[in-house]
């Protein structure tokens, strides 16, 4: 992001009938440039650092998946109590989901939205998984970061971000799942275009991140992104990195 323009130099050196009066003396030509890889990386460990969040630890990868298909389009509030009531209903295994009614399913996790659509995904994920990989994930995240994410794509319900938080939560692949959160904070910080991809998104901050701390500056990120660098309004007087942030209001 680039602006260039002329700045006028004003001084009130000359007296016209006793009042003092402005005139250009100057001008200077200012061109503000997209931070640097080492400003853009010095943004994200300030983040990690001001935004500290405990990795949580996954349960099993099907839950994980079941949760994640759950937590789209909602918070974590809805999807969590989704979750607890799908809990009391049945036992989260693909050979159980794969016999429910949808129409009892539906109850359970209308809290989650979109819940006529969701029912049926779960259904149906979770037949194709009992019928063609045993009843086991682990014959998809033992792949290859690249195979794995395209055989969970295949899955009814499964789109970049929901393989990558397997991926990276279930298989301990070091990537960067991509929320709105994410995409909004990587895109204001000049790290990716506006215009940018879910993928692009993410290379341009692996690019940034040691393969280790990937998992825990994400949550920070997701922090810092509901906290302070809010869609709508976001708070930039209470940035820790508003000095160098391209978007920055301040």
């Amino acid at each position: 992001m680039q602006f260039q323009g002329q700045l006028p130099l004003k001084c009130a050196s000359i007296q016209s009938e006793g009042r003092p009066e402005e005139i250009e003396i100057m001008s200077i030509k200012v061109t503000l440039t997209r931070p640097t890889r080492r400003m853009q990386a010095a943004m994200l460990a300030t983040i990690g650092r001001r935004f500290p969040v405990k990795v949580w630890k996954p349960g099993p990868p099907f839950e994980t998946l079941i949760h994640t298909i759950l937590s789209q389009n909602t918070n974590d509030r809805n999807s969590d109590a989704a979750m607890r009531k799908l809990r009391m209903r049945y036992k989260i295994t693909p050979a159980v989901l794969a016999k429910a009614n949808v129409a009892d399913l539906i109850p359970c996790i209308r809290s989650a939205g979109l819940y006529r659509s969701k029912g049926p995904r779960i259904k149906e994920v979770s037949r194709i998984i009992q019928e063609e990989y045993g009843g086991r994930l682990a014959p998809i995240l033992d792949l290859p970061y690249a195979k794995a994410k395209e055989s969970l794509m295949t899955l009814p319900g499964v789109g970049p971000k929901t393989a990558d938080i397997l991926l990276a939560f279930c298989a301990e692949h070091p990537v960067i799942p991509v929320d709105t959160h994410v995409t909004r904070v990587t895109k204001r910080l000049g790290i990716a275009p506006k215009n940018a991809t879910y993928e692009k998104v993410r290379t341009s901050l692996e690019a940034l991140i040691q393969p280790k701390r990937r998992i825990p500056l994400h949550l920070s990120i997701i922090a810092f992104g509901r906290e302070i660098c809010r869609a709508p309004r976001p708070r930039c007087p209470n940035c820790p990195v508003n000095r160098t942030c391209p978007s920055s209001t301040v």
